[in-house]
């Protein structure tokens, strides 16, 4: 069982594939994908999100991804593909093992929003 912040981020790298801006891309262009943005909000209002992208907390991610939570959001759907970012691709890779843990199975981590090469919206 992982103790550390540095051993849950490995345990969430191992179970979630990372992968490059080109490979999102391609991913987002094939359709039925969801891109969630995890940062919080000043950094999103700072910065702006990937063009399409979905922005909910790390914190609120369970309750906005729980089909039978009062907070659902019905852009969450367990048949999507699902590409996760954050700052630096900590939060996402802990985001997209919970999203496996709720029988998310097509989850990948991105990274950071630094490593987003495609459309931006602010």
């Amino acid at each position: 069982m992982p103790t550390s912040v540095k051993q849950m981020i490995e345990a969430a790298n191992a179970a979630v594939p990372k992968i490059t801006s080109d490979e999102a891309a391609e991913m987002i262009r094939g359709g039925n994908t969801l891109v969630v943005d995890v940062r919080d909000a000043p950094e999103v209002a700072a910065s702006g999100k990937i063009a399409g992208a979905v922005h909910v907390s790390r914190g609120l991610l369970e309750f906005r991804a729980d089909p039978e939570s009062s907070s659902h959001d019905k852009a969450f759907d367990r048949n999507k593909t699902v590409i996760l970012y954050c700052a630096s691709g900590g939060r996402s890779a802990l985001a997209g093992k919970l999203l496996k843990d709720m029988g998310y199975e097509k989850v990948f981590n991105l990274g950071g929003f630094k490593d987003w090469t495609g459309a931006v919206e602010k």
